[in-house]
């Protein structure tokens, strides 16, 4: 799964710390989604599209990459 977490974060001069605040998770876990090595669950994945005011697909990409 790609995201643009890194992206939207950078622009909004967030640390990854303030956004795993922001949406219950912690620093870590914002690492592994930004890398892409971790799919979050929808509710998760919700909790950060509303935290960028932005809807789910447009900060993650759901394409099947096979």
């Amino acid at each position: 799964m790609k995201t643009r977490i890194r992206e939207f974060r950078e622009q909004r001069g967030w640390t990854q710390e303030q956004l795993a605040k922001m949406v219950g998770v912690t620093r870590q876990t914002i690492l592994f989604l930004e890398k892409g090595k971790y799919n979050p669950s929808l509710r998760l994945a919700h909790r950060i599209s509303q935290a960028f005011e932005r809807p789910i697909e447009g900060v993650f990409s759901f394409k099947d990459e096979r």
